[in-house]
Formats: C-alpha cells, sequence, structure tokens
C-alpha cells in the first residue's frame, strides 16, 4: 500500500525523488567524452561496441532507410503523428517573438535582433520505451523559430531504428539522423566527429548517463535542462474519482523506478479509496514491475486541511506535471506559482498533454519549475542588442555617462566618452 502522510502546511516535506550525480558516474561519462573528443568517430564507435553491444555498420540514417521506415508504420498512427504535430504546431507558432527597434528619441536607436540558432542536437532515447512523442515536441519548436540545421541522435538496437521514431522525425522535419545514443552520442554532438557536425545546443531526456554528459558539456554549448525523475502531483477533493486518480498516478509511475507520483487531497475517503484503486490496477499492467517499485517507493498519498493548502503544497514542491482535479480548477489556477505544466479539470488527464494536446511535455523537474520554463521556441532562439547614437546625441548625455564611470573607477570608459566631445582636446 502506497504511504499516507498529513500535511499542515508547515512540514518541509520533500515529496520528489531528487537525482544527484556520483561521483562515479561523473568519472565514467568524462571518460566517455575524452574519448570520443580525441577520438571522432573511431572513438565513438569503440563506445558504440562496448556500451550497446555492437557497433553501427554505417553511423547516419540514409534517405531511403528513412522512408521505407516510414512507409512501414500503421497509417492510423501516421494519421495521429500528424494530428499531433499539428496541435504542436499551432501551440508553439504563438510563441514567436520578433525583433524590436526603438527610435523615439533623436538621433538614438535602439534595438534587439532575434535570431534562431544554426545548428541543434536532439537526443531521443531507446530504452525501455518508445518516445516518438519527444521527437515532435523538441523537433517543432526548434523548426518553428527557423532552426537550420536539427541533427537527430538515438539508439540503434541491431542497426536498426524504431520506424515511429523515425516517422516521427520525417513529420517534424529533422535534417539529419544518427544511430547513436548515451553519453556518446552527446560528446559527438558537443564537438563533433568526422560524421556527426558539431552543435550549437543539445535538447532532448535521457537516462542519468545522457544527463551528467549534457552537463558537462554544458558551455561548450547550450542545453535544455538537466531532466531528473518523472513527477506528477495530483489535487483533488472529495468529488475526485478513484478509479481515474490511480490511473493518473500509474501513467508516471510507468515511466521509470524513480519516478514520483503523489496526490494530495482534502478528503480521508478518497485517500482510501484511490489506495485501494492502485493495487487494484497495478496488476495490470504490462510494466507493473516498473510502476510498483516506484508508487512504494516514491508515490505518497498527502492528506490537507482543505485546497489552499493543497495548492500551497504544490507550490513548495514545485512539480513537472500538476492536476487540478475539480469541478472549478479555474478558481485556483492563479493561486498556482510553481509547476511545470497544469493539467485542469477532471476531463484532462496529464497523458491529454504528453501526446496530443499541443503545449510542450519536455519540462522542468525536481523543483526547477521555480525558476525555469517548459521547452518552447524561446530555447531555439538567440538574441543581440544594437545601439546608435549621432554626435549630437552622444554629446548630450556623455558627461553624465562619464562620470558614471568614474565613480566605477574606471577612467578609460570615461574617457571613451569625453575624447568625442570638441571640448575634450585637453585630456590628456
Amino acid at each position: 500500500m502506497i504511504q499516507i502522510l498529513t500535511y499542515d502546511g508547515t512540514t518541509d516535506a520533500d515529496i520528489f525523488q531528487r537525482i544527484h550525480s556520483s561521483s562515479g558516474l561523473e568519472e565514467a561519462v568524462a571518460g566517455i567524452i575524452t574519448e570520443v573528443r580525441e577520438g571522432g568517430d573511431e572513438g565513438l564507435l569503440r563506445c558504440c561496441a562496448r556500451f550497446d553491444g555492437a557497433a553501427p555498420s554505417h553511423l547516419e540514417v540514409t534517405p531511403e532507410e528513412l522512408q521505407a521506415a516510414f512507409d512501414g508504420v500503421d497509417p492510423k498512427f501516421l494519421a495521429i503523428l500528424e494530428k499531433a504535430a499539428a496541435n504542436i504546431t499551432a501551440f508553439h507558432s504563438c510563441q514567436r517573438r520578433n525583433s524590436f527597434i526603438l527610435n523615439d528619441q533623436t538621433g538614438i536607436v535602439l534595438g534587439q535582433k532575434v535570431l534562431p540558432l544554426e545548428r541543434v542536437g536532439l537526443y531521443v532515447p531507446g530504452g525501455t520505451a518508445l518516445y516518438p512523442s519527444s521527437v515532435l515536441m523538441n523537433a517543432l519548436p526548434a523548426k518553428i523559430a527557423g532552426v537550420e540545421e536539427l541533427i537527430m541522435v538515438t539508439p540503434a538496437k541491431e542497426g536498426n531504428i524504431s520506424p515511429m521514431i523515425l516517422a516521427a522525425a520525417k513529420i517534424a522535419g529533422v535534417d539529419r539522423i544518427f544511430k547513436v545514443g548515451g553519453a556518446q552520442a552527446v560528446a559527438a554532438l558537443a564537438y563533433g566527429t568526422e560524421s556527426i557536425p558539431k552543435v550549437d545546443k543539445i535538447v532532448g531526456p535521457g537516462n542519468a548517463y545522457v544527463a551528467e554528459a549534457k552537463k558537462q558539456v554544458f558551455g561548450l554549448v547550450d542545453i535544455d535542462m538537466i531532466a531528473g525523475p518523472s513527477e506528477i502531483l495530483i489535487v483533488a477533493d472529495g468529488t475526485g474519482n478513484p478509479r481515474h486518480l490511480a490511473a493518473d498516478m500509474l501513467s508516471q509511475a510507468e515511466h521509470d523506478k524513480l519516478a514520483s507520483a503523489v496526490l494530495v487531497t482534502d478528503s480521508p475517503q478518497l485517500a482510501a479509496g484511490v489506495n485501494l484503486e492502485l493495487e487494484r490496477q497495478l496488476p495490470l499492467l504490462p510494466r507493473e514491475d516498473i510502476a510498483r517499485h516506484a508508487i512504494e517507493h516514491h508515490g505518497k498519498i498527502i492528506l490537507t486541511a482543505n485546497l489552499e493548502t493543497a495548492i500551497q503544497l504544490a507550490n513548495r514542491m514545485a512539480p513537472e506535471h500538476l492536476e487540478l482535479c475539480l469541478d472549478t480548477p479555474f478558481d485556483y489556477l492563479d493561486q498556482v506559482r510553481h509547476a511545470g505544466s497544469v493539467f485542469l479539470g477532471k476531463n484532462c488527464p496529464e497523458a491529454l498533454g504528453d501526446y496530443l494536446a499541443g503545449p510542450n511535455h519536455t519540462l522542468p523537474t525536481s523543483g526547477t519549475a521555480r525558476f525555469s520554463s517548459p521547452l518552447s521556441v524561446d530555447d531555439f532562439v538567440k538574441k543581440y542588442q544594437y545601439t546608435y547614437y549621432t554626435g549630437e546625441a552622444l554629446a548630450a548625455v556623455a558627461e553624465e555617462a562619464a562620470y558614471f564611470a568614474e565613480q566605477e573607477g574606471l577612467s578609460a570608459h570615461a574617457r571613451s566618452l569625453l575624447v568625442r566631445l570638441e571640448a575634450a582636446v585637453s585630456i590628456p
């Protein structure tokens, strides 16, 4: 049975699993990165043989392979992929930022340019489950932003990539695909090899080795985030359906054994009902072992005095996914301050957001929703700003700017301003 706790609004309970790298993991990943950085394709293939059991005969997916995979996918699934892609595109198209220019002061022009990144690397995991949804969620915002070249890496089993993954990549407009995964794939994207081009940013989820590799190459390239185990926090009152809520908790628990699924409610009866439903539904899952471990070790049901306290707890935990399974969820939406993605009402399970709704499912975990946001078009652009002054406009403010510089003890800054004034001829 899942653990049931009582929260009074003051206890500082860290209810989500927080993952920290061990020194052993750090050292192992550093060694992989060094091998790829120094050995290029040869080092990359050695790592593939060592960790995957075999190295691919050729690294890059050919156009013929891509088309054959696309043609072999169930047409019904292709139609659903297309619908999901349309919804994701519609949502993320609203996130486009525009450059701007300010010229409302005589002789002064200020502005900001918004430009897409030139080349982005997308990591797609290939472990215990397949994630064509992650291909769409990561690739489409990049394409909407205008990224010039999108490079995808993903593990190949016996030299083959799942046709569903390749079909999603084709629909999303991925430019090149390579049959390599793990920390070695991250290193190849960060440093480049003879076959895989160096990118400007790496996005996409992966296992602990992939996350650690992204952490270690950050600074050489940008990354989206360091993702931890999946999380869901559900706020529900006594009108909730225990069967639905248990199913929502298990939808996250089946991701991996470290996933966290938490129900917060003001109803002891609902808490008991959900507990029974979890035990009833677990044996029905093909991934029961994974889900059961996650529920028993990282799952909780928490009782609060009222819904306001439940929302307070949700804000303290800043969950990746927050469900407000209430009849009037919009009454509480403005109270939510920290969450990756919020699902409103009793007819909007988190799984809808994973696949079809349109908002992104790449979300901050481990409490980082306190200061970070879902993946978006913003993650695939950069900005530079520019400034123009005429001589007259500079003359009007140069002495003030120079005085500011002098207060900071930077006389050369002051001189570079004053030397441009006609009266500055006496400056040494």
